[in-house]
């Protein structure tokens, strides 16, 4: 059984720094990944927030696309927040022209649902395999998931639109759990990359 799994950020774009704190708080070591030979050297990706449209050109631009696309299908976990679950999704309902995604969750997503910059806010989120209290999740800019396929598992719904979803070793929030300083989300996910060696 692996016992510290390496996992990469995407660092295109976004809160990069955050997400590599988190992990190495929930045991894993953490780094940046912005060439595929440094997709090629990890267990699992953490694809953080920033803006999906931007994510979507520069991972063209950085000849990560395809090789990223390859790894997901070929099973390597990852986890998406807020623009990284626009990434993650096989739709988006409003797509900026152009833009793509990753793929690797059966789920149509619509961008900015919750509303503009100055319309962020935080809640309270009870997250299915999170023990104790409710996460506080940051929404920036936040997606939300429309709807999801049969393989598809909710973990987490706010004002009854779906934030969380879970699809085999692909884990996805509309929120930011890594600016809050409590690394919970992070620890489940690094206990999906274990269980996934």
């Amino acid at each position: 059984m692996m016992t510290t799994p390496v996992i990469g950020v995407l660092a295109l774009q976004g809160d990069v720094r955050e997400h590599l704190i988190a992990l190495a708080a929930a045991d894993a070591v953490a780094r940046p990944v912005r060439r595929p030979e440094e997709l090629a050297e990890i267990d699992a990706l953490v694809i953080p927030g920033g803006e999906s449209t931007t994510i979507s050109k520069l991972a063209v631009l950085f000849g990560l696309m395809e090789p990223l696309r390859e790894r997901l299908r070929a099973g390597m976990p990852v986890y998406g927040t807020c623009a990284g679950l626009i990434m993650l999704a096989d739709k988006i309902l409003d797509p900026r022209s152009g833009q793509e995604t990753f793929g690797g969750i059966d789920m149509i997503v619509r961008r900015n649902a919750f509303g503009r910059q100055n319309e962020s806010f935080e809640a309270a989120v009870a997250i299915k395999g999170v023990e104790g209290d409710p996460v506080e999740g940051v929404f920036i800019r936040a997606p939300w998931v429309e709807s999801v396929g049969a393989e598809v598992e909710v973990l987490a719904e706010h004002d009854g639109h779906i934030v969380a979803v879970r699809q085999g070793n692909a884990l996805a929030t509309s929120f930011h759990p890594e600016l809050t300083g409590d690394h919970r989300v992070h620890a489940l996910f690094v206990d999906m990359v274990r269980d996934n060696a």
